[in-house]
């Protein structure tokens, strides 16, 4: 077995624990800061220097090191926390991060960043308690021979003497571990040193090891495979009780009598020293239920992709089944019936519980907004209090990671253009202190994501006043909700200067088609002097959907069941004409754009007298709409297919789907779907006369 076997797992738990590190620093009180906060940040520092050692990651582990010896003072109270110190610290967390990306992507580490890192660092325990940190002095140390870590530091006699004479003899206990995974273990144990004898059973496992590597090194190895309680390291002839670490050799920042390198005297991670050592665990762990149990597993995301892919082919199959199955007499084939049943409420509890596994909460997307908030406001000189909610609701993971762009921009748009300075504040009558509060939460089917703040909202008149020297098609008669829309279009802004944080003018449009992409839609609502709301609804995955299937001539097509909201048949008297060859359908006193689906999508032997078709009332974009259709045929479940990998992108559809019978059907994009249908009727207008010229007449709408 080769140690960079373990490569993924050490990177993907250094990200977490540099994420934890992130939110502690962005949470810490300066003027009091709490000990608990500053002992996980330690933790997550001295793991990831324990990690980058074993594994020969030596730019990581020597900036890491000289950041935990500066943690380590200002554990002690040596080190007084100030805004700036802690600005230092996120940037040598950024830092660290860019270095192991590096190491991700088999790349080296940019060494002016690092020997850059290495001054600033230097530079502040000159500066703060007035000493040097050893490995660097300021300066990147040459990287030691391949086959000897990094030098860890002495932690009792007896392990610092038997190492200054090369080895040490210790026996390595696994409790609880599969016979694979102890084969594994025992392999790489044979490559850190001698192994002089194997005993004992999956219960305990002993292996007794000459090793010049230190203890710490080689719990870093084994905790990268199996939990910490499963590992018992001790000294031959000086047991340690199960789970425990022994005295001779300290786990990873636990022991309160270690000496760090650089450091006049360690301390164990935990702010006041415990008589008896304990064990520390990563945070990302979770503590086992037994021997042997665990309580969760890695698993790679193409595998789970796989799997969903399979679940969208059994469904697929389970719908052909169940169109052949309904051609059949209910008496005389009951009993099918009844299993095809059962198959599809197994079905369905299958799918949700594949699709359950792909689900991340919010608060993957919402911790990444403190730090941009704090330096942003900082940059603009204002003060923010950013509020989260809903963190817990959960979104397909391949949506969070493309809802963080659009996210982002719009968080940067509500602290440019949104919250107001201290003084234009105070001056309002309001509290020096803005407010950002991102929230999630699920409504339906889909899930609804707010950006909203307290700022000075938008300004009506001078969005329509940009939008005309822009040449924009405008009027003072649209709606708020219309006119807030403006701030989509390619190129809109009101930003008087440019800077770097926006007033491009190139943002908005494409948060707007990235939320399309996804199956979305945004909305936004305003109040002068009150502040401004961004809602983003994003269905909850792009795998499978709940859909209406309708039949226009001969066509069937599938509208997300999210996006319906009613249906019924229209009368004549509810059809009213508009200049422009438009028509409306008023319902309960709303006034609804009508969009016959084979005009705008060219579906011929379709119902032409409108009070003849089912008009599905649906939303889109924060607006509805009465699409006209000639039947509705039910609701199912369909697996989405993209249809621009395959084929191309085209107008009024979002994606495919693979119908019971075998046959294709489109997924129709509702907003799309209008604005189609608006530019096929703009480029009819021209040798046609118009139907009526006052604004709104009632009149029986003559077949097309």
């Amino acid at each position: 077995m080769d140690i960079t076997d373990f490569y993924d797992t050490f990177f993907e738990e250094a990200d977490e624990l540099l994420a934890d590190m992130e939110r502690h620093l962005l949470e810490i009180d300066v003027e009091e800061p709490d000990a608990e906060q500053l002992n996980a940040i330690f933790r997550a520092a001295h793991s990831i220097k324990g990690g980058a050692g074993t594994f020969g990651f030596d730019v990581l582990q020597t900036t890491t090191h000289l950041f935990e010896n500066l943690l380590d003072h200002t554990r002690k109270g040596e080190l007084t926390l100030r805004r700036d110190i802690v600005d230092t610290f996120l940037e040598t967390k950024d830092m660290l991060h860019d270095q192991l990306d590096a190491y991700r992507n088999d790349e080296a580490p940019d060494q002016e960043a690092f020997a850059r890192i290495c001054r600033t660092l230097q530079q502040l325990a000159r500066e703060e308690i007035g000493q040097e940190l050893e490995a660097g002095a300021g300066t990147p140390p040459p990287a030691p021979p391949a086959p000897e870590p990094a030098p860890e530091p002495a932690a009792e006699p007896v392990e610092a003497e038997a190492l200054e004479q090369g080895e040490t003899r210790l026996v390595v206990s696994l409790l609880g571990v599969g016979d694979k995974d102890r084969a594994l273990l025992v392999e790489e144990l044979g490559q850190l040193g001698d192994l002089k004898a194997q005993e004992g059973d999956a219960a305990c496992y002993r292996v007794t090891l000459e090793t010049s590597v230190s203890s710490d090194d080689i719990e870093a190895v084994m905790c990268f495979i199996i939990e910490p309680d499963q590992l018992r390291i001790e000294h031959d002839g000086a047991p340690a009780a199960a789970g425990e670490a022994p005295a001779a050799a300290p786990e990873i920042g636990t022991d309160p009598n270690s000496a760090e390198a650089g450091s006049e005297s360690g301390t164990d991670p935990d702010s006041v020293p415990d008589a008896k050592p304990k064990r520390d665990k990563p945070k990302a762990k979770k503590a086992k239920a037994g021997a042997g149990e665990s309580s969760s597993i890695r698993v790679s995301v193409d595998k789970v992709d796989q799997i969903i892919n399979l679940v969208g082919e059994l469904i697929i199959t389970q719908s052909m089944l169940d169109q052949t199955v309904s051609e059949l007499d209910n008496v005389n084939h009951s009993g099918l019936h009844n299993g095809m049943n059962l198959l599809q409420r197994n079905a369905r509890d299958l799918q949700e519980a594949v699709m359950s596994v792909r689900m991340v909460p919010m608060d993957y997307v919402f911790s990444r907004y403190p730090r941009l908030v704090r330096d942003l406001a900082g940059k603009l000189d204002k003060d923010i209090e950013l509020v989260t909610e809903g963190e817990s609701t959960e979104l397909d993971k391949s949506l969070t990671e493309r809802i963080i762009d659009p996210l982002t921009h719009l968080v940067r748009n509500s602290l440019d253009h949104g919250i107001e300075s201290p003084e234009a504040r105070e001056a309002a009558g309001k509290p020096r202190t803005g407010r950002l509060t991102l929230s999630a939460q699920h409504q339906g089917g889909n899930i609804l994501i707010e950006v909203i703040d307290d700022g000075a909202g938008l300004d009506r008149d001078k969005l329509l006043a940009k939008a005309r020297s822009s040449e924009l098609p405008v009027s003072e008669a649209m709606s708020d909700d219309e006119v807030w829309q403006l701030i989509f279009a390619p190129g809109f802004s009101t930003a008087k200067e440019v800077s770097d944080v926006s007033g491009r003018g190139v943002g908005m449009d494409v948060v707007k088609r990235n939320i399309q992409a996804m199956g979305g839609h945004v909305e936004i609502t305003s109040a002068k002097g009150r502040g401004t709301t961004t809602r983003i609804v994003l269905p909850l995955t792009l795998a499978i959907l709940d859909g209406m299937s309708i039949k226009v001539g001969e066509e069937v097509f599938i509208l997300p069941l999210s996006a319906v909201l009613e249906s019924l048949q229209p009368a004549k008297d509810d059809l009213y004409a508009m200049a422009g060859d438009d028509v409306v359908l008023k319902v309960r006193d709303e006034y609804l754009p009508v969009v016959p689906v084979h005009e705008a999508l060219d579906v011929t032997g379709a119902r032409t007298e409108l009070d003849e078709t089912i008009a599905v009332i649906v939303q889109g974009e924060g607006r509805r709409y009465a699409l006209l259709v000639d039947d509705l045929i039910g609701q199912q479940q369909v697996v989405v297919k993209n249809l621009e990998t395959n084929y191309r992108k085209v107008p009024g559809v979002s994606a495919a789907t693979i119908l019971g019978d075998g046959s294709v059907a489109l997924i129709l994009d509702i907003a799309d779907l209008h604005r189609l249908n608006r530019t096929k009727k703009e480029a009819r207008r021209g040798p046609r006369a118009k139907l009526d010229t006052s604004t709104l007449t009632r009149k029986e709408v003559a077949p097309s």
